[in-house]
């Protein structure tokens, strides 16, 4: 498997899994039930619109939702309505901002849709662990602090920064960004001292005015 991973995951757990698939393509779904199920994988439910999958999630509360082709918006209300449940997107495109945006919506794994250890992947994440493809990995962090507004910031504060201008409150980006509150309160307070600003209201300002902030989705 060629992906990052945060932790040995050698000796997962044997508890049987479930699932629920989400994409707009039934072939794709279809795809990927046969490759879950033959690995072992209960799949409870499919979902092909957003608020189909809301429905699911919320009717068997299954252990990872597997998702291909979904919108930002059904990205972020899942995480919000169901924060318990691993979420591991299949998808094509790993460019830096749509992986920006899945980090940012509460994924706890991003592989491209051609991989072929998709159901190893699941099993990942139902034990708690996250996984990234190599390329998903390199898209982050490949980018250069100098080539980005506030280079003083380290890249976790840039995180925070950009966060908080997109109107997010402390605890939820905690929990996006898998923070306790306090560690989230100290980034803020470094942000304000290397800004040179004494409130929120003006650190967002400056952010919104770098370009920071857009919705997370």
């Amino acid at each position: 498997m060629n992906y990052g991973l945060c932790a040995d995951v050698t000796h997962l757990s044997e508890v049987r899994t479930t699932a629920i698939l989400a994409d707009d393509n039934a072939l794709v779904r279809t795809g990927l039930r046969a490759v879950l199920t033959d690995a072992g994988i209960t799949v409870l439910a499919e979902a092909a619109t957003g608020p189909d999958l809301l429905r699911e999630v919320l009717r068997h509360r299954p252990d990872v939702l597997v998702l291909g082709t979904v919108s930002p918006d059904t990205l972020r209300d899942v995480s919000q309505v169901t924060p318990g449940i691993a979420i591991l997107l299949v998808n094509a495109t790993e460019d830096t901002q749509t992986v920006r945006r899945a980090l940012r919506a509460g994924v706890h794994g991003y592989l491209p849709a051609s991989a072929d250890d998709i159901a190893r992947a699941v099993s990942v994440v139902a034990a708690g662990w996250v996984i990234f493809s190599r390329a998903a990995l390199s898209a982050l962090t490949g980018e250069s602090a100098d080539s980005r507004p506030f280079p003083e910031l380290t890249t976790r504060e840039f995180e925070v920064l950009d966060l908080v201008a997109a109107g997010l409150r402390n605890s939820v980006v905690a929990r996006r960004l898998h923070l306790a509150p306090k560690t989230v309160s100290n980034h803020i307070s470094n942000i304000f001292a290397k800004l040179g600003v004494c409130d929120r209201a003006t650190a967002i300002v400056r952010a919104r005015e770098a370009g920071l902030g857009v919705d997370p989705g």
